[in-house]
């Protein structure tokens, strides 16, 4: 398997990571989608990253998608409960990792703007969001070690690419100093050698 991906990408980490704690074997493929050379879209006709690229041609794209489908490859490090509110919880904890990525994402673009083009509006919407998922992925971890129950699961994965992806580009957001729940957590998942291994740079 090829997964097509970006070194900064906090959705391609995340599968990055699952590969690792589940040891399967891939070659990394680095694209650049905002390069005018790109030729991300012959594999993922909505021009992202990351693509995970199948030994007999086919594609699939969406980290959420390609998660789920690596999780059931290999009983190895074993990742999503098979059924259950256990499972949809694990779901929702990553759509909420998911969605203040998305949020924050777009702030960053739109600040990438000419000022005179920002709107001060959507950026507030949108930072909003991402203060809302901090809020209540604080709250919902609490005293636990994990996410959900007492192991790791994809939701600390996406909740540590999250929190990592915020500390990379928004480091005077500072979330560390407002959520101790959430940096006890991301400590310990940064000592896991596939957190190590693809930080952003």
């Amino acid at each position: 398997m090829k997964l097509i991906a970006s070194l900064v990408s906090p959705y391609a980490r995340k599968v990055r990571i699952v590969m690792a704690e589940k040891k399967i074997d891939f070659e990394l493929v680095l694209e650049d989608v905002w390069s005018e050379t790109t030729t991300i879209q012959q594999f993922n006709p909505l021009g992202k990253v990351p693509c995970l690229m199948m030994d007999d041609g086919g594609a699939m794209f969406d980290s959420r998608v390609i998660s789920e489908y690596l999780d059931i490859l290999t009983p190895v490090g074993k990742l999503m409960p098979t059924s259950g509110r256990e499972r949809a919880e694990v779901k929702c904890w990553e759509a909420l990792a998911d969605g203040l990525l998305e949020a924050a994402i777009l702030v960053r673009l739109e600040k990438k703007r000419p000022t005179r083009q920002q709107s001060p509006e959507w950026i507030k919407r949108q930072w909003s969001k991402v203060e809302a998922g901090l809020k209540a992925m604080s709250v919902g971890l609490g005293e636990k070690s994990y996410c959900v129950g007492n192991h790791y699961t994809l939701a600390d994965v996406a909740v540590g690419c999250a929190l990592g992806w915020l500390e990379f580009r928004f480091p005077e957001t500072k979330w560390q100093d407002n959520y101790p729940e959430l940096l006890r957590l991301y400590e310990k998942l940064s000592e896991r050698q596939s957190f190590k291994d693809t930080f952003p740079q």
